[in-house]
């Protein structure tokens, strides 16, 4: 449910494009693309060095699974094949996460996709993600501040980098704890709803 502070999304262009998102550790980030990370390599940086979480990804196709729990509908997609995100994967992402109440649909940000595909493997899930919520509408989001104090006016939400959700065969709790140690964003846990809140905005949790 909460927000944080809005940050640029990707065009489509920036999407399709040879874009290592941002698990590239700060020494790499100048020009953060596949042969940019590999000439780091080269340049005598040891392995060791680079992240764990990074390079699981590197040159690695990346797949996601969900079901929508308020529309039913079901989605198993490969959106990244190793070295560019895939459009109409992407776009098959930004439908089934849809604001469910208007319709309206918003580009989900790579990086959001990236840390669930993190999560999925770090809790050794077996079963697709159950969706709560997804992309919110500005019009959503009010409505459900009037309903509760514990949604932000400027929800990340509303711009397509957040999402509700759960695991069939994990744990709560063990859900959030492995969102926690991968520390790309915000956490919220909501057990009596039965949900993790998962953002890309800043570090914190709630």
């Amino acid at each position: 449910f909460q927000g944080g502070p809005p940050r640029p999304g990707l065009t489509r262009a920036a999407r399709g494009a040879n874009f290592w998102p941002s698990l590239l550790p700060p020494w790499c980030c100048v020009r953060p693309d596949r042969r940019h990370f590999l000439g780091c390599l080269a340049a005598g940086l040891s392995l060791s060095l680079v992240p764990r979480e990074l390079r699981a990804l590197v040159a690695v196709p990346r797949q996601l699974s969900f079901r929508h729990l308020h529309t039913g509908e079901r989605l198993a997609v490969e959106y990244f094949d190793g070295l560019r995100y895939l459009p109409d994967a992407l776009q098959a992402v930004d439908h089934l996460l849809r604001d469910f109440r208007t319709g309206d649909v918003l580009a989900i940000e790579p990086t959001l996709l990236d840390l669930l595909h993190l999560l999925h493997r770090s809790t050794g899930a077996t079963r697709p993600y159950e969706v709560i919520s997804g992309y919110r509408s500005p019009e959503t989001n009010a409505m459900l501040r009037r309903r509760s104090h514990g949604v932000a006016a400027a929800s990340l939400h509303m711009r397509g980098m957040a999402i509700d959700l759960r695991v069939e065969g994990v744990p709560l709790r063990g859900l959030r704890k492995a969102a926690l140690q991968l520390r790309r964003g915000g956490v919220g846990y909501y057990p009596s709803s039965n949900f993790v809140h998962v953002d890309v905005g800043p570090v914190r949790s709630w």
